[in-house]
């Protein structure tokens, strides 16, 4: 009973029976029909190797027939074009998360997606009582002056290029709060991931209006010269007084505001062209699929008035005396 059920366990023999003499056939000593010593050890693995090979070739082609089948299904369903077909694989990669519309590929989505808050106030200002206030205030207006009379009404151009300046505040103040948490071993209090948010939005705006308006060569030259001034001059600001840094913003937010609208004016009055909205603009903010740049220039909007309020508050913080980890970070709008 026992020989049985080894014999089933261990599968067929795949040798001959060794004859009881003093030496068989392949040369190993057996003594009465008995092996000793490591001659029997030897034939032991000869007989396991040779089952689990056999069982491992079998195992192989089965794997193979199957392997050639789920090919051959591949290929046949990739050789439908019909429009059910075609249909039922888009809505196969929008349930995976990928976007095909702006990459030209799957690929899993490079950000992530949310609706602009289109009831933000708008009008908002913070009035300039303090001595560093006013200065924020009048270094932004200062600012402003040779942007107009470089784009004027290039709104398209204007907003690119304000674009490239917007997306530094954000990643400067939460790189340096993160050194901050890592050298005294503390919590930020969620205000590191809202600054990088914002550089994220802010880069994103960028990401929609390239392609909006191709930026010319002498463009992209002086984003490169406004960008290494800007990064150097804020980063050293932070470093001195984080109050200032962030009114600054929160005023250069507020021109932002006023420069959008003007935008959403030209377009009304049909100076420039309501182009549909681009694939990236749709995917990021969730409009609908014939949203027009007006839609875009709407939401980019009310992305710089959650700004505003993020900086003025931070600023405020500071000037009461107290740091950004003892009030959490406005965190869940992005």
């Amino acid at each position: 009973m026992a020989r049985s059920m080894m014999a089933h366990i261990i599968g067929p023999r795949h040798f001959s029976t060794l004859r009881p003499v003093a030496r068989n056939d392949t040369g190993i000593k057996v003594v009465n029909g008995v092996m000793k010593g490591p001659e029997k050890a030897v034939v032991t693995w000869i007989r396991y190797f040779s089952v689990m090979s056999s069982r491992n070739a079998s195992t192989m082609t089965l794997s193979n027939k199957e392997q050639n089948k789920q090919d051959e299904k591949v290929q046949s369903d990739s050789a439908d074009t019909s429009p059910i077909a075609l249909s039922s694989r888009n809505n196969s990669n929008n349930d995976k998360g990928v976007v095909v519309s702006y990459w030209g590929i799957q690929t899993p989505k490079p950000w992530e997606t949310y609706k602009a808050d289109l009831s933000i106030d708008l009008k908002k200002h913070h009035a300039p009582v303090t001595l560093l206030d006013k200065f924020a205030y009048w270094t932004v207006k200062a600012l402003r002056f040779p942007t107009d009379l470089f784009f004027q009404k290039r709104y398209g151009c204007r907003a690119m290029m304000l674009e490239t300046v917007a997306a530094v505040p954000g990643m400067v103040g939460g790189m340096l709060l993160h050194c901050k948490s890592l050298r005294r071993f503390e919590h930020s209090g969620g205000w590191i991931k809202a600054l990088l948010e914002e550089a994220e939005n802010e880069r994103m705006h960028l990401m929609t209006f390239m392609e909006v308006t191709k930026p010319k060569w002498y463009e992209r030259a002086l984003v490169l010269v406004v960008q290494g001034i800007f990064f150097n001059a804020y980063f050293v600001t932070y470093l001195l007084s984080p109050k200032l840094a962030h009114r600054i913003v929160g005023y250069l937010e507020e021109e932002a505001i006023y420069s959008y609208t003007q935008f959403l004016k030209e377009l009304d009055e049909g100076n420039i062209e309501n182009v549909p909205a681009p694939a990236i603009a749709i995917d990021y903010w969730q409009l609908p699929q014939d949203a027009t740049l007006k839609d875009v220039v709407m939401v980019v909007r009310a992305d710089e008035a959650h700004h505003r309020d993020v900086n003025h508050f931070a600023s405020d913080i500071h000037y009461q005396g107290q740091e950004l980890k003892e009030c959490p970070a406005p965190l869940g709008y992005h």
